[in-house]
């Protein structure tokens, strides 16, 4: 695989990783850096990924033909829950080679694929494979969406902490201000404690602040 293909993941499955994901590439578009993104297993849905048509109404393109061709969603299971279970309930198991082969396809024709998880990096994909240890096996490196959410610091650090225990590259920390929290305090003071760890431990780290639209 090329390195331009950047796995996308959070800390929990309600941070809006599709949202900041549709924001990340409406940005590198913008930048002249040529971005798609893929959502590579999408569940609780039916022949359409829903992220995918968040990600196109965001990023201002509309559907794209690698969307019409299935490229950007490999694989799509009808009930609304983790992979592991969804793939169980439909009866078939995940296709890595078919998500994977949608992959290279995207990374050799853009600049950068951003390659959308689902839920958290711990979330299991079969019952012996986790997201975070998939990442790890492809050496993507991870853009990792958090959020001024009360809780968000104690996610944030477990997460920060499995990644580096695995060598995950950390290349973005992208910090989701929607929906918008009604404590501001609390949103403040975690937007300054987050700058401040990468600031000390990941200074190769990008941080990002995904705006409200």
């Amino acid at each position: 695989m090329k390195d331009n293909v950047f796995f996308v993941s959070g800390i929990d499955t309600n941070v809006g990783k599709s949202y900041a994901t549709g924001y990340l590439a409406k940005t590198w578009n913008g930048q002249g850096v040529r971005t798609i993104t893929q959502k590579f297993i999408q569940t609780g849905n039916v022949g359409m990924s829903e992220d995918i048509e968040l990600h196109r109404k965001i990023m201002g393109t509309g559907l794209l033909p690698e969307d019409e061709s299935g490229l950007t969603m490999p694989e799509i299971f009808t009930y609304p829950c983790s992979p592991h279970l969804a793939a169980e309930i439909d009866h078939r198991p995940i296709d890595f080679d078919k998500i994977e082969k949608a992959t290279r396809q995207l990374s050799e024709t853009y600049d950068a694929v951003l390659l959308e998880g689902a839920g958290g990096l711990m979330v299991p994909l079969t019952r012996d494979l986790l997201t975070i240890d998939y990442v790890a096996q492809k050496n993507y490196p991870l853009i990792f969406v958090t959020s001024g959410k009360l809780g968000s610091i104690n996610h944030t650090l477990l997460s920060l902490e499995a990644v580096t225990r695995r060598g995950i590259r950390l290349h973005t920390v992208a910090y989701n201000l929607f929906p918008e929290e009604d404590d501001d305090i609390i949103r403040r003071d975690t937007e300054a404690y987050i700058r401040d760890l990468l600031a000390k431990e990941y200074p190769e780290t990008h941080f990002v602040i995904v705006p409200k639209l």
